[in-house]
């Protein structure tokens, strides 16, 4: 039927139905003699309900029997009725209540409230995160332990013991999810060198992990660092969001502007042609030598003269 959800009931407690109400026969008319058979018979010549039978026909390990009410029907080849295992699934839709009404309406809102949780005040992001990484923490936990318990107790005694419900179960209902002793095993008792083998396969790769497990240096940097981006999300508002564009683009105009300045100033600037010399000072000479220089060395050389005439005489 494509995965539809649909209501059914089984023959049996149909036949005990019709049986103690006596007075449902009334709807038939004239009708109302005819037997359970042949009403049920009627109901699926007319498609009003049709036949199913159980996907998972085989039972699931820890179990006695096959569930009384499967999660998972498909069409039945025969479509006749009959009271051992049968079930019939109604064809037409029961009128909405008003509890699937109201979901109808809360399933979006809550899929937008999850999608604005970054704009949520601060106050509302603890809650939140605290709240998701308690249940996560309860769940992996739960997990955790109820292996650890199946674990030591089949090596130890070979028992197949769960406590605790199995919550990733598709086929768990809500009294087995509540449930928390275990039933009785039923099943055969595994050898001794199996055991051995898994226990020795566990203790390996507990050392394995605890080899190369980080350092506490590493494992400081990975929290510091998984922290860094909780404080992000949490931290962040619209506010700082608007506020950081606005100063984005008055840092990009700014910087633009500059750019422009310098392009400019640089265009303007005069040149000064490679090989071309400046305007010569007119108290310079070639060299570079300005008039005072020149005078001061004519009147050391005119000292070191007369001073070597009179050594002379």
């Amino acid at each position: 039927m494509q995965e539809t959800r649909v209501e059914y009931f089984r023959g049996k407690d149909f036949n005990s139905f019709i049986k103690n109400h006596p007075e449902v026969r009334e709807i038939l008319g004239p009708d109302k003699d005819l037997e359970v058979e042949d009403i049920v018979n009627t109901l699926l010549t007319k498609n009003l309900v049709i036949r199913c039978d159980r996907v998972m026909k085989t039972v699931r390990p820890g179990k006695k029997k096959l569930s009384s009410w499967p999660a998972h029907l498909e069409i039945h080849n025969e479509q006749v009725f009959t009271e051992n295992d049968g079930f019939f699934a109604w064809m037409f839709l029961k009128r909405r209540t008003l509890w699937q009404t109201i979901l109808s309406f809360v399933w979006p809102l809550f899929a937008l409230a999850v999608c604005l949780f970054p704009v949520y005040p601060y106050q509302c992001k603890i809650v939140v995160l605290y709240s998701c990484a308690g249940a996560l923490l309860c769940i992996v936990s739960i997990l955790l332990l109820r292996a650890a318990i199946f674990g030591v107790l089949w090596v130890l005694l070979g028992k197949r013991v769960w406590f605790f419900p199995n919550i990733n179960a598709e086929e768990t209902t809500f009294r087995e999810l509540v449930r928390f002793w275990p039933e009785k095993d039923e099943g055969e008792r595994p050898k001794w060198t199996s055991r051995l083998f898994y226990a020795l396969v566990t203790v390996l790769v507990i050392l394995l992990l605890r080899h190369h497990a980080p350092d506490e240096a590493a494992r400081a940097r990975y929290q510091k660092k998984v922290s860094n981006i909780i404080d992000d999300v949490l931290e962040w508002s619209p506010k700082l969001a608007i506020s950081g564009m606005i100063e984005k683009h008055t840092g990009a105009n700014m910087t633009e502007a500059n750019n422009h300045t310098s392009a400019a100033g640089s265009t303007h600037a005069p040149s000064s042609p490679e090989g071309k010399t400046t305007d010569a000072n007119p108290d310079t000479d070639a060299n570079g030598d300005t008039q005072a220089d020149l005078d001061g060395m004519q009147d050391s050389e005119y000292a070191d003269d007369t001073r070597t005439r009179s050594s002379e005489a």
